[in-house]
């Protein structure tokens, strides 16, 4: 009997001592996972891109607005006289001017008239053929869109200057005329890219509830009091993000002008990205046509901030 308990004892030992390392074991957090170098691998080609892209070009733009770069000799440091000559140039303020003109042309009529397309599919229609066709004028190049439109409103041979004799109205030079060249570019426009921004306003539609149209109808509002208490209120942080691309993507304007801009007066449409073009490749003032785009770059910005702030862009009513 002695052997056998001697036998056992130690056995006995062994598997508390077994149960002890167990229970560390067990007890023993786990470390979590570092996903952090996985990230970074993934953000890596992101952020070359954007180096190569965005960074390096507007330090290089920067640099060069301080000096008299002209393509044709190395660039020497200047500091602040370009910025100082344009103060002074009349052309610029000009090209400013005629901008901030078609600006308010293009974003007013743009903003208005897809506004109104997204609540029509909204509210009446959801046909993939309508969504279909208002996105084709906005797949066709700008180039392309600048020539036809100015054939079709040719003051000789132009298919609406015919329209408008047919039914015993006068011609007009729509690209010729200093009154009507600019209304007339920021018209082509707003039919290009109309389609394009009510798309993005019928996407932001979609996202109100349906429940808050039904109350308001069973309350006996009619359509357009549901567009101004429902639609307008919710659709805000959409319509603040179109109207800054709005913005931004008007003030940068050079296809349609530089297509048609040997058919109009001299300085109506000349807008501020083609002032820059001008420098930079006719008169190879690269340094000048740099400090514009500088000055462009910044107006933009601050636009873009004031914006987003009376707009309250980051607040939804939907949360």
């Amino acid at each position: 009997m002695s052997a056998s308990k001697t036998a056992v004892t130690p056995r006995r030992r062994d598997d508390r001592n077994v149960l002890v390392e167990v229970g560390k074991t067990a007890a023993k957090p786990r470390r979590h996972r570092d996903d952090r170098k996985v990230a970074w691998l993934f953000l890596a080609p992101v952020l070359v891109g954007f180096a190569l892209f965005y960074a390096y070009p507007t330090v290089l733009g920067v640099y060069y607005s301080l000096t008299d770069y002209g393509l044709l000799a190395p660039p020497n440091l200047v500091g602040a006289e370009n910025y100082r000559d344009l103060v002074n140039d009349d052309k610029f303020w000009n090209a400013l001017k005629v901008t901030g003109y078609y600006v308010v042309l293009n974003i007013v009529s743009q903003t208005v008239l897809a506004l109104a397309l997204a609540t029509l599919m909204h509210r009446l229609t959801q046909s993939v053929a309508v969504r279909a066709m208002l996105l084709v004028p906005w797949l066709v190049p700008n180039v392309t869109v600048g020539l036809l439109w100015m054939w079709m409103l040719d003051a000789n041979i132009g298919f609406v200057n015919h329209v408008l004799r047919a039914v015993g109205l006068s011609t007009t030079g729509f690209l010729t005329s200093p009154t009507w060249a600019m209304p007339t570019i920021a018209g082509i426009n707003t039919w290009a890219y109309t389609g394009y921004t009510a798309l993005l306003l019928y996407a932001g539609m979609l996202q109100i509830p349906r429940y808050l149209y039904e109350s308001a109808s069973l309350d006996g509002a009619g359509e357009w009091r549901m567009f101004t208490r429902i639609t307008l209120p919710l659709l805000r942080p959409v319509l603040a993000l179109v109207l800054v691309v709005s913005l931004i993507g008007s003030f940068q304007i050079f296809d349609t002008v530089a297509v048609t801009i040997k058919n109009t007066p001299a300085g109506v449409t000349r807008v501020i990205y083609y002032y820059i073009y001008e420098q930079a490749f006719t008169n190879f003032r690269m340094g000048y046509a740099s400090a514009i785009a500088v000055v462009l770059a910044l107006l933009l910005g601050v636009l873009t901030v004031v914006q987003m702030r009376l707009l309250r862009a980051s607040r939804s009513d939907l949360a």
